[in-house]
């Protein structure tokens, strides 16, 4: 993301009320848009259905179904997120960009097939009508392009690109949904459904132009990309487990506490828990926004100047103080993160206090307590993870898998005990699981950090190697095998070509002229025709 934020970075260097307003709605839609825009869709498709007199057990199947389309298509396409961003990021800095498509369609089709499949399951099995299961099929689908899409447009640090796909598709999917409920009357659950599906696909079209714009040609297998699979095994855990640790806390309340309320056939739903968790969850975007556009930022610099002393050849004195002014910078940006994070915490507690209730959200006594402690447990979460992806700067890849390990167990385990055992102190679970995961994360870090020179020198191998395993050798013979048809097609072309030149030359013969335009004699013309013939 260091990338994208030294984009985003220029926009708040600018002076200025407006600049820095803008700078900040910029860096909040990169940073955090596909969540944004799911809360968004769900608070305005339910006020829609609301105005067009939809009845209460169906806004809230449709609720229902799009949350389980939202957090399904982000727990999946979290199992190769991680993989196949490092592989580009690893593949950009060798300039080796004709290896970086073939990579996002790999990641693309693997998803779509394992999630297709699973999630397809779960539909057929849901008890919902036929309509709707096409429906949410078509859009979990979508979801899954598309959050692979935006991993990828941040790399490329297009930060506008993002901003207008998002606004463009979700401003279509509204005025659609409006004008087929309120102009022509068509139901409007099974409307704003589809309205929002095309919404996505528009943006999943835009954000593959765009992708495509940058990187038009591809070499060598889709499936290139599973190399890192084996290279960096553990990835492929972190990734998934801490979306699952971020989002199994709600399925959890949905499936096994009190709270949990069977909508229709196997969607439920915790309205009660849901509600708060949404409003929460806004209060940890000052800590997405910083991370990205001030703490790698500002850090990236001294890491750099760091390590390129040791592959230039500095001096130990030269390598210490950078160590040394690296390590600062990096506990300063995060102390301030830290402390912002603070003040945001209670800004949403002291303020939702007094707003929710206002709100037509039914916020209830119970509703505000659960709020307030999700908020301290998602400032947790933020600060434990953006230490935790701090690891990865330093390649503690096993760190941040085990603290991804942490942050699941916990939040999990907390959650489903509080659920079966205790039903009440709902939320603590999540702050729990969230607290031990930020400690871990810290002192990670800092046990890192205090052996940095042991840890990036003596831990390393000494020789380069790369593992042969099952998935790279299968990435090889699907490499062979792209070769042999791309060498195929460029021999039928060349064919092609030949007898092509052959035809337009006999053409331009009968016209006495060459195939430049100039004038033949007769018996060029003849000698043209018999070696034609």
């Amino acid at each position: 993301m260091a990338g994208i934020g030294f984009e985003l970075k220029k926009l708040f260097d600018k002076k200025g009320v407006f600049n820095t307003a803008k700078a900040y709605g910029y860096a909040t839609l990169v940073c955090a848009g596909p969540m944004l825009l799911g809360y968004c869709l769900l608070l305005i498709s339910g006020i829609f259905a609301d105005l067009a007199g939809s009845s209460r057990q169906l806004r809230e199947e449709m609720v229902a179904m799009l949350t389980m389309d939202l957090l399904s298509s982000l727990i999946f396409s979290s199992i190769p997120n991680m993989v196949s961003t490092r592989f580009c990021a690893d593949h950009i800095y060798m300039k080796q960009y004709n290896l970086l498509s073939p990579s996002f369609y790999g990641s693309c089709w693997m998803t779509l097939v394992l999630g297709g499949v699973l999630y397809g399951i779960f539909l057929f099995f849901s008890g919902t009508a036929l309509l709707y299961k096409v429906i949410n099929f078509v859009l979990f689908m979508t979801l899954i392009v598309v959050w692979t899409e935006v991993g990828f447009l941040n790399m490329l640090k297009d930060y506008k690109a993002i901003v207008s796909v998002f606004m463009w598709g979700v401003a279509t999917a509204l005025l659609l949904a409006a004008f087929f409920i309120f102009v022509v009357k068509t139901p409007p659950v099974p409307t704003i459904l589809i309205c929002i599906t095309i919404g996505y696909m528009i943006m999943c079209v835009a954000d593959f132009v765009v992708i495509y714009h940058y990187f038009p040609e591809g070499k060598g297998s889709t499936l290139r990309y599973l190399q890192w699979f084996e290279q960096i095994p553990q990835l492929l855990p972190t990734g998934l487990l801490v979306t699952l640790g971020l989002f199994g806390h709600l399925l959890i309340m949905w499936y096994a506490s009190p709270l949990g309320v069977k909508v229709t056939g196997l969607f439920y739903g915790a309205p009660t828990y849901d509600v708060p968790a949404i409003c929460a969850f806004f209060s940890i975007l000052i800590s997405t926004v910083l991370f990205t556009t001030s703490v790698e930022t500002q850090f990236y610099p001294h890491y750099r100047e760091y390590f390129s002393l040791f592959n230039d050849g500095g001096s130990i004195r030269n390598i210490d103080e950078a160590e040394k002014t690296m390590v600062k910078v990096l506990a300063r940006e995060l102390g301030y993160l830290s402390l912002k994070q603070l003040f945001s915490t209670l800004f949403f507690i002291v303020f939702g206090t007094m707003v929710l209730p206002l709100l037509p959200l039914g916020f209830t006594s119970e509703m505000l307590r659960i709020f307030r402690v999700l908020c301290v447990g998602y400032a947790f979460y933020a600060l434990g993870n953006s230490t935790m992806l701090m690891s990865q700067y330093f390649s503690d890849i096993s760190g941040a898998m085990y603290g991804a390990i942490v942050f699941s167990s916990t939040t999990i385990g907390f959650s489903l005990i509080q659920a079966l055992f205790i039903h009440r102190y709902y939320g603590f679970g999540f702050l729990l699981g969230s607290m031990v995961f930020c400690i871990f994360a810290v002192l990670r870090l800092m046990r890192f950090l205090t052996n940095i020179k042991y840890n990036v020198l003596s831990r390393q191998p000494v020789v380069s190697k790369t593992k042969r395993k099952t998935l790279t050798k299968m990435a090889d013979q699907f490499d062979v095998h792209d070769a042999e048809v791309q060498k195929t097609r460029l021999d039928r072309a060349a064919k092609y070509d030949s007898v092509l030149r052959h035809v337009d030359k006999k053409n331009y013969a009968h016209l006495n002229l060459d195939e430049s335009g100039e004038s033949i004699d007769p018996e060029k013309k003849e000698d043209i025709n018999e070696n034609d013939n």
